[in-house]
């Protein structure tokens, strides 16, 4: 019993439902990897995997870039009409950029880059 209580004495992060509790190693050493390789042979069993190729300059043409206005209006959880509201920004001007069709210009790209270091400041900026 002494012991659950110095566990609950301690303070709770993360969680408030969960107890992290530790426990001791049964083994003293190091635990060796399962099948040593050397870098030579990681690489040589990587290009021997059909299904793991490395990207070729002209595979590059083809992979879609996400626009970072879409990356940081997805990691804040708005949609489209949401984020241009909250960050005064025309609708179509922020669906250009997501869909490739503009590029924001410095001035827009510095905006983006202090919405996503601390979108609620912005938020709270706009508002007054």
């Amino acid at each position: 019993m002494a012991a659950q209580a110095a566990i609950h004495d301690k303070p709770q992060t993360g969680n408030p439902g969960m107890i992290k509790a530790t426990t001791a190693s049964k083994t003293d050493h190091a635990h060796e990897p399962l099948r040593p390789m050397t870098d030579d042979e990681v690489l040589a069993a990587a290009l021997s995997d059909p299904d793991a190729q490395p990207l070729k300059p002209g595979d590059f043409k083809r992979i879609k870039r996400v626009a970072r206005a879409k990356i940081i209006r997805q990691a804040l959880g708005l949609t489209q009409e949401e984020f241009a509201k909250r960050f005064c920004i025309p609708l179509g001007t922020l669906r250009d950029w997501e869909q490739g069709a503009a590029e924001p210009d410095t001035c827009a790209r510095a905006y983006l880059t202090v919405i996503a270091r601390n979108p609620e400041a912005v938020s709270e900026a706009l508002k007054g």
